[in-house]
């Protein structure tokens, strides 16, 4: 497809049975009366058997097992995920010519070759708890490999969103902690993150948003909120339990970034995060993380900066549009419903939005992280937002070629010879078609990025902006070429 059509994307209960506190040690028996004079002592009576509570019983002993549940079929997969356990479509005639992917400024692949399985019927109503688990993350690089992230929210069995209090109960004052450590930096923070409940009646999902300005906008996933769009309903709670209804300013479904309005503050004063650069931090970095996952809202985690530039690519699992990042990789602990909460750094400044992880669930259960998650990079989100908050309409760079990754004979981005609806697989005077670029042609760098596959290209493309030029490096008939050209540009999705 041709890059004028770029696209979308949007992916527990405690345990039973844990034990309660240590019981207290009984204390030792009582010593025996003194007798008379010349009285005999009584025969001791035989030992008594030991008591049930002693020793008392350990909180870190396993629980009881619970009951056997009764026997039935595996849930379905909630609205909006994606499942490996669906078969994957059959591949082309031989000698067809694939056709370009919808999603991206150079018609690349989707996420994954999977299918995503049909929606299950909605249900009677919107369960506040319903999860937006974080998006479906395919890695397209990076020694990774091409597993799936699958993701899944149990419609019925989700917690509810909760606000857990900030504060200790009584007169004692808590503990002063220095504003530059993790907890000074987390009760700075806290105020500033929201959990964002979205939906209708019949779908609803909830993640977490942050404070962009002081005019009310909220920055978050489009994944988050795209059930609220359309006649849904957007509710934003802080963490002092209070709730505000809030409108979607505007969605991004290609970049995954969204920005939310709160309708009326009702006098309420607003912190924005402190913005940080993407660009400056290295691998290493200390991180730390904000959200509601599986509904408990206000949970911080850390990690560090795992590793910079992971190309990847997203998908909602319903619409089959995509949605591509350079990611930053953290193994701060991010699961479903940490999904458009605030990366922040050292100084407690946000360098990314949480929004995708990798996941060994195999569709099978509910996901959670194994310490690969993915954060869009801020200064890529910020720009986004700006163009939503004046437009209301996202803008995406753009080369105007179709593009896919080829027989896997040559790794990069093939530009494809000819396309399935019948447009053009370059865009005729398009910036691709200027640079001297031709069908056939394998582009291997963009810039001082190697590039291995079309969704690789996609991501990097859309890190720059409209206008910029960009070195490209390609190959034609097994021939290393080098040409430059001057990136163009589509508003909206």
């Amino acid at each position: 497809m041709s890059t004028e059509n770029e696209g979308a994307g949007t992916p527990e209960q405690p345990p039973a049975g844990a034990s309660g506190p240590h019981a207290a040690l009984p204390g030792p028996p009582p010593r025996p009366a003194a007798l008379p004079p010349g009285q005999p002592a009584a025969p001791a009576p035989p030992p008594a058997p030991p008591a049930s509570s002693y020793p008392p019983p350990s909180p870190y002993h396993p629980a009881p097992p619970a009951p056997a549940p009764v026997p039935q079929g595996p849930p379905p997969p909630a609205p909006g995920f994606a499942s490996e356990a669906a078969a994957p479509p059959a591949p082309p005639e031989p000698g067809a010519s694939p056709e370009p992917y919808p999603g991206d400024p150079g018609g690349a692949e989707p996420a994954a070759p999977w299918a995503a399985v049909p929606p299950p019927p909605p249900p009677p109503r919107r369960r506040a708890g319903l999860l937006a688990a974080v998006v479906v993350a395919t890695l397209v690089a990076g020694g990774i490999g091409g597993g799936v992230g699958y993701l899944v929210a149990d419609a019925d069995d989700s917690p509810p969103a909760v606000n857990a209090p900030l504060g200790r109960d009584g007169d004692e004052a808590p503990v002063a902690r220095p504003p530059d450590s993790v907890a000074g930096i987390a009760e700075a923070a806290l105020p500033s993150v929201v959990t964002i409940e979205a939906g209708t009646e019949a779908e609803g999902s909830t993640g977490t948003g942050f404070v962009y300005d002081e005019e009310g906008h909220i920055l978050t996933n489009n994944h988050v909120v795209a059930s609220g769009a359309n006649g849904g309903t957007v509710t934003a709670t802080f963490s002092d339990g209070e709730s505000y209804e809030a409108e979607i300013v505007g969605r991004a479904e290609g970049y995954d970034v969204a920005v939310l309005r709160i309708l009326d503050l009702q006098g309420r004063e607003l912190e924005p995060l402190p913005m940080g650069d993407s660009d400056a931090v290295a691998v290493g970095d200390a991180t730390i993380a904000i959200g509601a996952p599986f509904g408990l809202s206000g949970t911080v985690t850390t990690g560090i900066v795992s590793a910079k530039d992971r190309p990847l690519a997203s998908s909602d699992g319903q619409s089959g549009s995509s949605s591509y990042m350079n990611a930053l990789q953290t193994d701060a602990s991010i699961n479903p419903g940490n999904s458009g909460g605030p990366l922040l750094n050292a100084d407690g400044a946000v360098i990314g939005i949480n929004s995708a992880i990798r996941s060994t669930s195999g569709g099978m259960g509910e996901a959670g992280s194994i310490g690969l998650g993915f954060a869009i990079p801020i200064n890529q989100a910020t720009r986004v937002a700006q163009d939503l908050i004046e437009t209301g309409e996202p803008v995406y760079a753009i080369i105007g070629a179709s593009v896919d990754s080829g027989d896997g004979s040559v790794e990069g981005a093939h530009i494809v010879e000819s396309t399935t609806n019948g447009s053009d697989p370059l865009t005729p005077g398009g910036p691709a078609d200027q640079a001297g670029l031709q069908p056939g042609d394998v582009i291997t760098r963009f810039g001082d990025v190697v590039i291995d596959s079309s969704p690789t290209l996609v991501s990097q493309i859309w890190t720059y902006q409209p206008g910029d030029r960009v070195e490209v490096t390609y190959l034609r008939d097994g021939e290393e070429r080098t040409t430059t050209l001057t990136l163009g540009e589509r508003v909206g999705d």
